[in-house]
């Protein structure tokens, strides 16, 4: 397959929901535009590590509790998820591993909490969006 650059301008793209026309049925590409991004591309490097941390259906469970509430102790999270303190306990670690969340400690009581509102921006984005299915 031979690579071809053309100027936007000059190309008439016919775009296509239908089965089987969801790609190009040519290589033809835009130089500026493929430039200007491969520069930019790599900031996503290591995001795919924050994102496995959300396709785990329990934590992301345990990030939404705690965007509902200011803090959470480790036992009210164990008790919401409905395990035990240790399987809470791992995948809070995580979280704060991951600079998600933190925690606090008084006396036999652990909290954690999440650190940043981007994270609640996050949730309620994906919400919205899994309400437009």
């Amino acid at each position: 397959m031979n690579a071809t650059s053309v100027n936007k301008k000059e190309s008439n793209i016919e775009v296509s929901k239908q089965k089987g026309k969801d790609t190009c049925e040519t290589f033809i590409f835009d130089p500026d535009k493929v430039e200007r991004r491969q520069q930019e591309v790599n900031q996503t490097d290591g995001l795919s590590q924050l994102f496995k941390v959300f396709a785990d259906d329990t934590r992301l469970k345990i990030v939404y509790a705690l965007t509902q509430e200011d803090e959470m102790c480790v036992c009210d999270v164990a008790t919401i998820i409905g395990s035990t303190n240790a399987t809470a306990s791992h995948h809070l670690r995580l979280l704060r591993n991951m600079g998600l969340a933190e925690y606090r400690k008084e006396g036999k009581m652990v909290f954690y909490s999440l650190v940043s509102n981007h994270v609640h921006h996050l949730m309620q984005e994906a919400l919205q969006l899994k309400g437009k299915e």
